[in-house]
């Protein structure tokens, strides 16, 4: 047993955990609203819903949805609310980026960018780094509101303490649409596994595998709830759990395909006997999505039955003064009970003097070898805490321990 335990811990020689504290901001599509621009900037943009970004569960041959090399990786960026900050380069130059578990890259704002997003933002300016390496390739990425395009290179990237070299990235040099003119981020860091990556080489956290910077394969996410008071807002430690923000034991579920972070559900059910994929399905942890989504079919059902109505911005409204009369939902994954409560699934929104409730749920069809896909975005993981194990591959959930509110 001693040469074993000599054994584990000389492969693995891991030297730090690092906690990034996440801020938590009104979505872009909230701002939108408040401003009175939405319904504009939807008619403009006409966003295909999450089709792009999870092209890639789409089997060969199907027509590819990519401008060059490139993929949609975070759809849903309107309603993106946490972010945290990252630097790259030698000095070190601040960004604040999107730490998505829904997709593998990492870019930020090129100095050079042309767009008016980039003048509200942070951007890299290459020729002030010492330990920036050209690389000459393009990129592009596809977003609901155009295209993202830039050029890749590799330089140090620093989270918290923890330093990763060479590290792969993208610099936008043109950003689409006044969604990113008004996004609070900067950029995205992608988590997801390499065989999602648009830029070639390794993605961030594989780095940090291959560098053996962290004290473990494993990284996690605490996400607040609505309330503002909440400290921290949110929080994501690279390298290890944190045992103080969540109760109650944690269930492993073995990753299904390492593409995003997939596993298999048993059935979503609703208060009072109506369920879905009662025969299993899959789902996708992303924490780079505010929402709940799943099959345009079962969600118009679900919208049904807990009360919503559309609008004319694709969006579902929900009587605020009828909360407490409305059905819970529960996600069956790994035989354990996964519940929200109608306060937990509705996302309030203030307008004027009053709030508006919106469903947290969202269509969305994805044909995938492995069948229908879920995707549990924030509104899900709000109320657990998530853990990404790439050493065993698998994700870990357990019942967030949020303040008395």
């Amino acid at each position: 047993m001693l040469r074993l335990l000599l054994l584990l811990l000389s492969t693995w020689t891991g030297s730090a955990m690092v906690r990034v504290a996440l801020m938590r901001v009104p979505s872009i599509r909230s701002q939108l609203r408040t401003q009175g621009l939405l319904e504009d900037f939807l008619k403009d943009h006409r966003p295909d819903m999450f089709n792009r970004r999870y092209a890639q569960c789409f089997p060969p041959g199907t027509p590819s949805l990519r401008l060059r090399r490139s993929s949609e990786k975070i759809y849903n960026f309107m309603d993106a609310q946490y972010y945290g900050e990252i630097s790259v380069g030698t000095p070190p130059q601040n960004f604040s980026v999107i730490f998505d578990t829904g997709s593998a890259d990492l870019w930020v704002p090129s100095s050079y960018c042309v767009s008016q997003a980039c003048a509200f933002h942070r951007r890299f300016k290459a020729f002030e780094s010492k330990t920036f390496h050209h690389d000459g390739r393009s990129f592009g990425i596809h977003y609901g509101s155009g295209h993202l395009l830039g050029v890749m290179g590799r330089d140090t990237v620093k989270i918290g303490d923890m330093t990763i070299l060479n590290q792969q990235f993208g610099e936008s040099v043109y950003e689409p649409g006044s969604a990113f003119v008004t996004a609070k981020f900067d950029g995205v860091l992608g988590l997801a596994y390499q065989s999602l990556a648009e830029i070639l080489g390794n993605p961030v956290f594989d780095n940090m595998l291959a560098q053996k910077i962290v004290d473990q394969p494993v990284f996690s996410f605490y996400l607040s709830r609505r309330t503002r008071t909440s400290n921290p807002q949110g929080e994501l430690l690279l390298g290890g759990i944190d045992e103080a923000m969540y109760n109650g034991s944690i269930n492993w579920l073995p990753v299904s395909a390492k593409r995003y972070w997939q596993v298999e559900m048993d059935s979503v059910v609703v208060q009072g006997g109506s369920s879905f994929c009662p025969i299993g399905c899959h789902a996708i942890i992303d924490t780079g999505t505010s929402l709940i989504g799943g099959p345009t079919r079962d969600v118009l059902r679900l919208q049904q039955l807990i009360g919503a109505t559309p609008t004319n911005n694709g969006e579902f409204v929900i009587d605020c003064t009828r909360l407490s009369s409305l059905p819970r939902i529960t996600f069956i994954l790994g035989g354990k009970e996964y519940t929200l409560t109608s306060e937990q699934y509705v996302r309030k929104e203030p307008f004027g003097i009053s709030d508006l409730c919106f469903s947290g749920f969202q269509a969305f069809d994805i044909i995938s070898p492995e069948g229908p896909m879920w995707i549990l975005g924030d509104v899900f993981l709000t109320e657990y805490y998530s853990i990404f194990d790439r050493g065993l591959d698998r994700i870990g959930l357990a019942q967030a321990r949020h303040p008395i509110e």
